[in-house]
């Protein structure tokens, strides 16, 4: 774990949209142990899996499918290069950044203890690029860039609650027997690559409004 993450809110630089006005989405680096816990329903819920992190809008982020945000450092370095400015960790939005992690290629149910206290995360989905993304990095057609890029980041669930900070391990403890993986949810739900849809709908663990997506998109 190279850093977790917390909002420093901000407001909302997607002016054009009916977002709510604060925004979570510029995060930094804590030297803090942070308690991780589920958060509750994306509309009611705390938000966020981290104490003391925000999530502007509950109605379509946060939730607990996306308690927690990770990204991999890795994929940050490609972006400062492509983009030519300094990406710092979490500015993307993520709550962890990762090294050595594959985790675009990391499995729907796949589970992740973090550190010594406990924390058990499980891998949901991949991430949603939005107007306030966009917006907040300034940069023209970046939903698109994005999305070609089919490298997302992927939410996680909390199984068991724990304690994260920078440096902490991160082991995966179980890996289901399939491939379908953060990628490939990201390419069938936005790469445009409608055949893959139908491997989405039995994998329990994908969040059901993914697999409902799916059901609608077939038929």
């Amino acid at each position: 774990m190279l850093s977790v993450n917390l909002a420093r809110p901000m407001p909302n630089p997607a002016k054009a949209t009916k977002a709510t006005k604060v925004t979570g989405i510029d995060k930094v680096p804590t030297d803090q142990a942070v308690p991780v816990r589920a958060p509750g329903p994306m509309r009611g819920g705390a938000g966020s899996g981290l104490r003391d992190d925000v999530i502007g809008n509950q109605r379509l982020h946060g939730g607990d499918d996306q308690a927690v945000y990770a990204y991999a450092r890795e994929d940050l370095d490609h972006w400062q290069s492509t983009l030519d400015r300094p990406l710092a960790n979490g500015n993307f939005g993520e709550n962890l950044t990762t090294a050595g992690v594959d985790v675009t290629g990391a499995r729907i149910g796949e589970r992740w203890r973090v550190g010594t206290d406990g924390l058990l995360l499980e891998v949901t989905s991949p991430r949603t690029p939005c107007r306030t993304f966009a917006s907040f990095l300034g940069v023209g057609g970046w939903i698109t860039t994005f999305t070609r890029a089919a490298a997302p980041g992927a939410y996680l669930r909390v199984i068991h609650p724990g304690t994260v900070r920078a440096g902490d391990d991160i082991e995966v403890v179980d890996r289901p027997d399939t491939d379908i993986t953060v990628g490939l949810v990201f390419r069938a739900i936005r790469g445009g690559e409608s055949e893959l849809l139908p491997r989405l709908l039995d994998v329990a663990a994908l969040p059901e409004d993914i697999r409902a997506l799916a059901r609608k998109r077939i038929a």
